[in-house]
């Protein structure tokens, strides 16, 4: 995929406070969405003479805009990739707690292989999909849903005519009040829609639905997850991320006990209700190969011309 012929260094880790040398001898550094592109970081890479740091990530709440411009270093990110890579693990997070898989997996590795009258179950042709943000991964979730029968509702700020043939788009109060899975596809603004999802959420929701999260953790109340799980508000959580996803993902831990954020350790303790994945949304061979394809197109670009389209400037 490297046409351009660029020489690489392929470090495996994420990037943290303690390993920003390795771009000693660089012009450019690429990152992903988990990595610590921040003051202490764009200072060192500064006084490597690096003028690039991009991201091949959709997201760059992980980036210091407002240094970076500063530096004078030009921040590019990769604004979008197969959408079917995080639609698709949405869909199969719901789908296993709608049918109550995660239950059934929890009791027969203990050998229990009784069927519990919690494993009763509607079937999704005939019940009702949520979806929060229909953009390019909530419609391709929607599409999925759509093929399988599902009655698919959407909530989104800009509707618009192409998705109505898969999509009713209703207000939020009304998704929440009819469906029985709910995903969520929206960016996450730090400062701006911080905890969106909160308590008053899942108090609308119904007590059977499935809520599923592969967004951001930060636009979900974890608190609030934890308490309308213990409540019985809703049935169930899924989630491929989580809040303080630097200090976990990609890291193994002894145990649960070990996580650094307290919220987060309850959370997991309440599997199977609750289940969790390593933030593997978009590692899908697909969409790897759209995220490094364009970063290099980025770089390419704005070596050529000093710029390039995906380019993000401080606002302020």
């Amino acid at each position: 995929m490297n046409k351009d012929h660029f020489d690489l260094k392929l470090v495996s880790a994420f990037l943290t406070n303690d390993n920003g040398d390795e771009a000693e001898g660089m012009d450019a550094v690429l990152v992903r969405g988990n990595c610590a592109v921040n003051e202490k970081n764009l200072n060192l890479f500064a006084s490597y003479g690096i003028k690039y740091v991009f991201t091949r990530s959709v997201g760059f709440n992980h980036i210091d805009l407002k240094t970076a411009k500063q530096l004078g270093i030009q921040i590019a990110r990769v604004p979008n990739y197969s959408p079917y890579a995080v639609a698709e693990l949405a869909m199969t997070l719901g789908m296993q707690m709608f049918r109550h898989v995660n239950l059934a997996i929890n009791d027969s590795r203990q050998g229990d292989f009784t069927v519990k009258p919690t494993l009763f179950s509607r079937e999704v042709h005939s019940s009702t999909v949520g979806i929060i943000g229909a953009g390019k991964i909530g419609l391709t979730e929607a599409k999925l849903y759509h093929g399988m029968g599902a009655h698919v509702l959407a909530f989104d700020p800009h509707p618009y005519e192409a998705a109505k043939q898969y999509v009713d788009f209703v207000g939020m109060d009304e998704l929440l009040a009819k469906s029985d899975i709910v995903s969520i596809h929206v960016p996450y603004f730090p400062g701006k829609n911080d905890n969106m999802i909160n308590a008053d959420t899942f108090k609308q929701m119904k007590d059977s639905a499935i809520f599923v999260n592969t967004a951001r953790g930060e636009i979900v109340d974890t608190r609030a997850v934890i308490d309308a799980i213990k409540d019985q508000q809703i049935a169930g959580y899924a989630t491929d991320v989580v809040i303080d996803e630097k200090q976990i993902m990609n890291k193994q831990f002894p145990s649960l006990d070990y996580l650094p954020n307290a919220d987060v350790k309850e959370m997991a303790k309440l599997y199977p209700r609750v289940v969790i994945t390593p933030h593997m949304g978009s590692f899908t061979e697909p969409a790897l190969e759209d995220m490094i394809s364009i970063s290099f197109d980025n770089f390419a670009e704005t070596l050529k011309t000093g710029t390039n389209p995906n380019v993000i400037e401080y606002k302020g």
